[in-house]
């Protein structure tokens, strides 16, 4: 009597990670996932490694993470894939203020992020 398991959203050659609730703001993060997207997955990850952005190790490991899930959970090749998609949302943010002179309020919002990864075994041409 158990619901029946729901089909996959993705195409039988693409694999992908989620990262959630990552200490950044969307707009910082989509410039580092800007880096990779469309790109070599060995390609993408000497660029994840040498940028100098603080948030670029997390979005290393989601990039490996889609990698091993492609390897393991759906038997691709890893040397054929391509960073198919890489965008990012918003989560929650938390709210802060700062004390002002006069005995007013200064807002601090400190946003977080979501990061979906999808990774797609190209044919070599």
């Amino acid at each position: 009597m158990s619901k029946p398991s729901a089909e996959r959203a993705l195409k039988d050659n693409e694999a992908k990670s989620v990262a959630r609730m990552l200490r950044v703001s969307p707009r910082k993060l989509n410039l580092v996932a800007g880096l990779i997207r469309g790109k070599k997955v060995s390609n993408a990850l000497a660029e994840l490694s040498f940028s100098n952005k603080r948030i670029s190790r997390d979005v290393k490991k989601v990039l490996e993470s889609a990698v091993a899930n492609a390897e393991n959970n759906h038997e691709l090749d890893v040397d054929s894939l391509v960073v198919a998609e890489a965008h990012v949302g918003k989560a929650m943010v938390l709210k802060r203020f700062h004390a002002r002179a006069r005995g007013r309020a200064g807002r601090v919002e400190k946003p977080f992020s979501n990061l979906t990864i999808v990774v797609r075994e190209v044919e070599s041409a």
